[in-house]
């Protein structure tokens, strides 16, 4: 190797990436750890009763398991990867250990087309939060089971049939993978692959790596893919854990570089979707079409939507807690979620559209669409954090300045959401009133993602 490929003196952060390639057994034993875990959590309280007025989360295990699984871990997981990438895929997730781990004994089987399809992040994602709505996936150890556990058995079946010690369910058919794919592009700290270096490496010294997610890591420029888990650090002295600007693959993305299914993830998902999914059952308009639907159906003697006899895991059906839907309860339900979905996915495209037209750039609605990120992220946060506000608020634990810490939390991710498009187009090196126009069009489509969470929070 010449002396301008020489390896450099490593820094902390790739000291600790390398320090993770070398304790591999470390990290296996931490995801067995919590495979038990999250099996157990996930499993034993489906088959115990409902807990009564008296559980706590620190004498029942339903209780305890609904704080760990809804209170901690969803919002501390989308938390992680705005912060360290999808460490969390990498060094923890059960479903992606155990998908890889039977994939080793499994029919090894190439990845068929139909599985590379782009669309599946998008599909899976609207699909498990509107089911999860339906079934009250929070609130029930059943509806948890369903869901948390049937997402897990089909990564097995995925593991058992194709790839070999590879996850190709998380690659392609996760139903968060590509939100946090997404996410992880915020993140100040990620895998960096020198590909002179790389080039520079006789190949017959190298050990080759196995990435489980699929990812090509001689060609790695984006942290969307990386599980972190840092089995290739120091790869060819050309992979190293480094940090960054927060945002700033963000910022450097083209429009080139904008995929459309992701866009729609984003805007139509991680926004539209999710707002609709948390702000239903706290909305005053959903109840006045709810109970105008029933009140016309009275009034035409027609009483089917009306009835309660659906199974609990196709509506919410727990007599014992006083807790049953009607047919019209998930029929408003639906309308409710895809119609704000709609508008403010249509809102936000809407405006993008004319930022992109105003830029006189192609693709520029695209690319600015991902300067969006930030308050995708943030919102699905405060949406789950308000189930842990409640379930603290019941254990008699009330968090004080609670409208000004959403406020911060907002109006925070509202900056750097102008802020990366800012300097995206900073990067189109506009005249100056075509990119303050661009820029303007841009805060317009942003306001559609927060203004339902101030409705929700600080109206209703």
């Amino acid at each position: 190797m010449s002396a301008a490929l020489a390896a450099p003196a490593p820094t902390r952060l790739a000291a600790f990436g390398r320090w993770m390639q070398r304790h591999r057994r470390l990290i296996l034993g931490l995801q067995w750890v919590t495979l038990f875990a999250y099996t157990f959590l996930v499993t034993a309280p489906a088959f115990l009763p409902l807990p009564d007025s008296q559980a706590h989360v620190w004498n029942n295990l339903t209780r305890f398991a609904q704080f760990v699984f809804w209170g901690l871990w969803w919002p501390f997981v989308l938390v992680s990867m705005m912060l360290m990438g999808r460490a969390w895929c990498g060094v923890l997730c059960p479903e992606g250990f155990v998908t890889e781990q039977v994939s080793r004994i499994g029919l090894g089987r190439p990845v068929p087309r139909w599985i590379k399809w782009g669309g599946w992040p998008f599909v899976a994602f609207l699909g498990t939060t509107i089911y999860g709505q339906l079934v009250s996936v929070y609130e029930y150890p059943k509806a948890a089971l369903l869901v948390l556990g049937g997402s897990t058995v089909a990564a097995i079946a995925v593991g058992l049939v194709y790839g070999r010690g590879k996850r190709v369910w998380c690659r392609h058919l996760c139903p968060v993978n590509g939100v946090f794919g997404l996410l992880s592009r915020l993140a100040p700290v990620h895998f960096q692959t020198d590909r002179a270096r790389w080039e520079g490496t006789d190949p017959a010294l190298v050990i080759p790596v196995n990435c489980a997610p699929l990812v090509d890591i001689r060609r790695m420029q984006s942290s969307a893919g990386c599980h972190m888990c840092g089995r290739c650090a120091g790869h060819r002295d050309a992979v190293e854990l480094a940090a960054r600007t927060p945002g700033s693959e963000v910022a450097r993305l083209t429009a080139d570089d904008a995929q459309p299914w992701e866009v729609r993830l984003l805007v139509f998902g991680l926004i539209g979707t999710a707002i609709g999914a948390f702000q239903w059952s706290a909305s005053p308009w959903f109840v006045q079409a709810k109970l105008a639907a029933a009140e016309w159906l009275i009034e035409h003697d027609s009483f089917a939507l009306l009835g309660d006899d659906a199974p609990w895991w196709l509506l919410t059906h727990y007599p014992q807690a006083s807790d049953v839907f009607t047919w019209l309860d998930g029929l408003t339900i639906l309308a409710y979620i895809g119609v704000a979905a709609l508008v403010i996915g249509g809102w936000i495209c809407l405006w993008l559209r004319l930022a992109g037209v105003l830029s006189g750039r192609r693709g520029a609605h695209l690319q600015l669409a991902y300067a969006l990120i930030p308050l995708g992220g943030i919102g699905v946060f405060l949406g789950l954090s308000a189930l842990t506000v409640t379930l603290l608020a019941a254990e008699g634990v009330d968090i004080a300045q609670l409208g000004l810490i959403r406020a911060l939390l907002l109006g925070t991710a509202s900056l750097a959401s102008l802020v990366l498009a800012g300097r995206m187009i900073a990067r189109m090196a506009l005249p100056l009133g075509r990119a303050a126009a661009t820029l303007g069009a841009f805060a317009v489509a942003g306001a559609g993602a927060v203004l339902p969470w101030v409705t929700m929070y600080y109206l209703w």
